[in-house]
């Protein structure tokens, strides 16, 4: 089993027990949407020493512990699942916890870190022009993109935010918009 350097910080205990099945880490549990001050400075110390990984749910409480962790502690890495990859199969909110172990080893294996100074290498005319803001479609094209760049979902703002901190070239940003083009053709 492959042994992760970087502490995974999660939500909860069941997303630890669900990260032990995929990879061997050591994971810091938030137990939920806010932390404190002691948390983020043990998480600063986290990554000063060993760095992190982000690997919240793909829902509004994990994004904004994402935002916060992001803000507080510059050059964390992000791994990221799709919501339809994080569907209980019974009962209980969308999560990490619900991923199988393929899919959690894949998003570990294709992490973006943050940058310190955003990159404004894609702009909102950019969006606009690859028909992710302005049109009627423009929300499920903007899932898409995230799908095959492996950045999560976000409105036109969030969007652009997430290519330029995460710095995703303009050609990994233009294959991914021809990819979707064809996707819709067929």
């Amino acid at each position: 089993m492959k042994k992760i350097k970087e502490v995974i910080v999660v939500e909860g205990k069941d997303d630890t027990k669900q990260i032990l099945k995929a990879v061997n880490a050591d994971t810091y549990e938030t137990n939920g949407s806010a932390l404190s001050e002691v948390d983020i400075a043990r998480l600063k110390k986290l990554q000063a020493t060993r760095g992190l990984i982000v690997f919240t749910d793909p829902d509004f409480n994990g994004e904004r512990i994402r935002k916060m962790i992001s803000n507080a502690i510059p050059g964390v890495k992000h791994a990221f699942i799709r919501r339809d990859q994080g569907v209980p199969e019974f009962k209980g909110s969308l999560g990490v916890e619900h991923a199988t172990p393929e899919v959690i080893r894949t998003a570990l294996e294709k992490l973006y870190t943050q940058a310190t100074a955003e990159n404004r290498e894609i702009t909102s005319a950019d969006l606009k022009a690859a028909g992710l803001t302005g049109k009627t479609n423009s929300r499920y094209r903007r899932e898409r993109l995230g799908q095959i760049l492996g950045i999560g979902y976000g409105n036109g703002k969030q969007l652009l935010k997430r290519l330029n901190m995460f710095q995703i070239r303009r050609d990994d940003f233009e294959n991914a918009v021809q990819r979707l083009d064809q996707e819709e053709i067929k």
